[in-house]
């Protein structure tokens, strides 16, 4: 009993110094300026992440291609980047002023340029933790289209086979194809990926996009001839860091461009004084809460208010939402559309203009009007972000040589998380965050309490949570230990603990806000990487993420509005 016990803690801690390596060798490339991610110099950071098998990767270390894992990168990174020899990190340097069209990634928010034939630019404005998952995805990337050119290369010179020689053929010729030519494709890409054709059927329409419905073909052919490159002409990819990127890096350049136009905009409009209330959340939630009710009268009448609330998040349902938005802009919210490159857009709520009978939600008229809070919701930061844009937020504004406090009363996070018990949209409520990969902890008294959200539809826990250095790099071993440790964790995300450094460095060491700013953390849960089936690889929360999302926001709300 005991000796397994110790052989499952040895994987734990295998994993672990797995992604420590992995860590410190993307911080040294980063200095360096470049590496080869198939070269000696990316040997250490594809062995890492091999033994490391992370879940979200599935069987990267298997001879068969990882097609959901690759689906889940190709999603987070720019179009056409299988193609590109030479990829290219830089700061905002000027390409959004210039002919290249940004071309943005289906699941990141970040403008990426492709500059000719091999290169790809990848603007990062989010911080280190942007480098790392770029990195991390790119890694991943290279070593499925080594198995793909292991898989077609004949011999020393480069012969290929058939298999790859009509694969070419399909993709090369452009030509729209039948579905019988699609079918004859698809059994030659199964074969080079050693996959089934039921396999690649079954995900081809996943990768697909209305301007490139054979984009999958595209891909794998793409990977491929680049390794095939590599391996036989020694034509290495290449990814590059500008130095203005290397010297900007962890400056919160963006971050003190995006607070100062937040703090600028409430004093504009006469609202830096007043109570306020910061929410990192989605930019749809907060709104829809409160004005929904009053923009959809026909609505709310027919339904309640979750059926309506998973009706706007249809695509199908934007009337909907644009009678909501139009609401709202008529009824005090400010909406500031981000040019910083945080990316990070801003809702500013001024409830003095709001009717306490015209929103969902028990709401007393009398605290209301004598509190008059003002609501700042920001959307979603990345990893280390979260630090940098609270930090700079909770500054004191400088307007005319003298330095105005803000008079934050709470700040609330409400974000998605992996969940370690229990499964995709149930809800977790932190007591503490802990940082992975350190002795860091963060204990804090939280708002929300699990009796707040507790017989609503939805399963409840409470415990701690850990912060990940990127969710891309865990496996069930590491997360397992965590699981069954004294830490009784309960979920991971990547951004609570840097939230946390913040506030308590403002409140406690700063002086920046009162020492008894409130704060609430919540997380609804976007899968279970626990769970074979459930990671974030195999897609997203559909309409589940509704209820948990919905009945956050409503307690979070209901207390600001209360003011408990």
């Amino acid at each position: 009993m005991n000796s397994k016990k110790h052989q499952g803690r040895t994987r734990a801690q295998e994993s672990s110094n797995a992604i420590e390596r992995m860590y410190i060798t993307m911080r040294h490339l980063f200095n360096r300026g470049f590496y080869k991610p198939m070269g000696i110099s990316g040997e250490t950071l594809r062995q890492a992440l091999l033994l490391l098998r992370p879940e979200i990767y599935g069987s990267v270390a298997d001879e068969k291609a990882e097609l959901e894992g690759l689906l889940y990168v190709i999603d987070r990174l720019p179009a056409g980047i299988e193609e590109c020899t030479f990829i290219n990190l830089t700061s905002d340097e000027g390409y959004s002023n210039s002919h290249f069209k940004p071309i943005i990634p289906e699941k990141r928010r970040r403008n990426c340029y492709r500059i000719d034939n091999e290169q790809m630019n990848i603007e990062i404005t989010r911080g280190r933790s942007e480098i790392y998952d770029i990195l991390t995805h790119l890694t991943f990337l290279f070593i499925e289209s080594h198995k793909i050119s292991n898989r077609v290369i004949i011999n020393e010179e480069g012969n290929t086979t058939r298999d790859w020689e009509k694969l070419e053929k399909v993709v090369l010729n452009k030509k729209k194809l039948t579905q019988e030519e699609r079918e004859i494709a698809i059994t030659h890409a199964a074969n080079i990926l050693g996959r089934t054709f039921k396999e690649i059927t079954a995900v081809y329409h996943s990768f697909a996009t209305p301007k490139q419905p054979e984009r999958l073909l595209h891909i794998v052919y793409w990977l491929g001839k680049l390794a095939i490159e590599e391996q036989v002409n020694n034509n290495k990819r290449t990814v590059t860091f500008t130095p203005v990127l290397r010297e900007r890096i962890g400056h919160h350049i963006h971050g003190e461009i995006w607070a100062d136009t937040v703090k600028e905009t409430l004093y504009k409009n006469g609202l830096l004084n007043r109570p306020i209330h910061i929410i990192s959340a989605n930019m749809h939630s907060v709104m829809n809460t409160l004005f929904a009710f009053s923009a959809l009268k026909t609505e709310f009448n027919k339904k309640d208010a979750f059926q309506v609330y998973e009706a706007l998040s249809k695509s199908e349902n934007a009337t909907l939402r644009n009678k909501i938005t139009k609401e709202a802009l008529q009824k005090g919210m400010i909406y500031i559309d981000d040019k910083s490159g945080a990316n990070i857009d801003v809702q500013i709520f001024d409830t003095a203009k709001l009717d306490a009978s015209k929103i969902d939600l028990e709401v007393s008229e009398t605290v209301l009007n004598q509190t008059q809070p003002v609501i700042l919701v920001m959307d979603y930061a990345f990893g280390e972000q979260a630090y940098e844009t609270i930090d700079e937020l909770l500054k004191p504004y400088q307007t005319k040589g003298k330095k105005v406090h803000l008079n934050v009363e709470s700040v609330s996070i409400m974000g998605k998380a992996g969940i370690l018990e229990g499964g995709k949209g149930d809800i977790m409520i932190p007591s503490a965050h802990i940082f992975e990969g350190t002795a860091d902890n963060y204990p804090f008294e939280n708002e929300l309490k699990k009796e707040d959200l507790e017989g609503q539809g939805v399963d409840v826990y409470e415990g701690s949570m850990i912060t990940v250095l990127g969710t891309s790099l865990q496996n069930k071993d590491i997360l397992k230990f965590f699981y069954n440790s004294t830490w009784q964790v309960i979920g991971l995300e990547m951004e609570g603990a840097h939230y946390q450094k913040a506030i308590q460095a403002a409140a406690k060491v700063r002086g920046s806000i009162g020492p008894d700013v409130k704060v609430r953390y919540a997380y609804y849960a976007s899968d279970n990487p626990l769970e074979t089936g459930a990671t974030l690889a195999s897609g997203g929360l559909g309409t589940s993420g509704v209820r948990p999302t919905y009945l956050i926001t409503r307690t979070i709300l209901k207390q600001i509005l209360n003011n408990i």
